[in-house]
């Protein structure tokens, strides 16, 4: 995996990735920011990365998932650096007929087993948390 990060003015820059071909646009300016803070991105990528566990199983259980998001919190240390020391994961899984143990099984499995992302960050030593719900349609 590669990427380059491009600086573009003031406290703003570009990431770009090699084998995709997206960009994302950084800034670090607490006024007038045009895009997403470093940190922020490290939270939505455990979000993403389990999001997309989640789905992917359930799709093969054959659950009809209308809609899933994942509200994420986190909590950082208040000196520099301000690492995290907290996660909390949480799913909102919409659907029809949804089964329990599909869902709960799913979080369980992205958390211990699949997601890279969550459990790069829990061999970092921050507290990865996860829970669910699930709205029957």
């Amino acid at each position: 995996m590669q990427a380059t990060v491009r600086w573009l003015e003031e406290k703003r820059f570009v990431g770009e990735t090699h084998d995709s071909k997206h960009s994302i646009v950084m800034d670090g300016a607490s006024e007038g920011s045009l895009g997403i803070r470093p940190m922020e991105m490290l939270l939505l990528g455990v979000g993403g990365c389990s999001s997309i566990d989640i789905i992917n199983m359930l799709q093969k259980g054959r659950q009809d998932v209308i809609d899933c998001r994942c509200e994420l919190k986190a909590e950082r240390v208040d000196d520099v650096p301000s690492t995290f020391t907290k996660m909390h994961l949480h799913f909102v899984v919409t659907g029809r007929n949804i089964k329990e143990n599909q869902v709960k099984r799913a979080v369980e499995l992205s958390a211990e087993k699949y997601c890279s992302a969550s459990i790069t960050m829990g061999r970092a030593g921050v507290e990865v948390t996860h829970g669910y719900e699930i709205i029957e349609l």
